[in-house]
């Protein structure tokens, strides 16, 4: 009975959205993460950055995409869309953001080049922007 008492007590002092920011499967919304960079002072690996990394190569293929909607989205958890190639084009442009090392590890996997079946990308340019916040995942879009 001590222990449920108590369990009470310290819920009532945690607010709902400390309780969110740790839940794994939550991801905070773009308030909540825009009040986090805020507060940072710039140098931290939890920055909130955007990047648009424009690529060639062998981008229109479907296992390349759906390669880099996982590493984005499941395994780094970040928010942004990757564009199709115009017909003919072996171009492709990815905006991403979220925190600064997952962004940052994103890019080297990228620059990687080589996820499978001879597909070859390259990596010609990445800029860095100003974090948009109109993304709630990782998108791929469609002609």
């Amino acid at each position: 009975m001590m222990r449920s008492v108590t369990l009470v007590f310290l819920l009532s002092l945690v607010s709902i959205g400390d309780i969110l920011a740790f839940s794994p499967t939550h991801s905070l919304s773009r308030h909540y993460q825009v009040a986090l960079s805020a507060a940072s002072d710039g140098s931290g690996t939890d920055d909130i950055v955007a990047k648009r990394i424009k690529l060639t190569g062998d981008v229109n293929g479907g296992y390349y995409r759906a390669c880099v909607l996982n590493e984005a989205s499941r395994f780094r958890r970040l928010v942004g869309t990757m564009t199709p190639p115009e017909e003919g084009s072996k171009e492709a442009e990815i905006y991403v953001e979220g925190k600064k090392k997952m962004v940052e590890s994103f890019i080297r996997w990228c620059q990687r080049g080589n996820v499978g079946l001879s597909q070859v990308i390259t990596v010609d340019h990445i800029e860095e922007e100003d974090p948009t916040g109109l993304y709630d995942d990782f998108y791929l879009k469609t002609k």
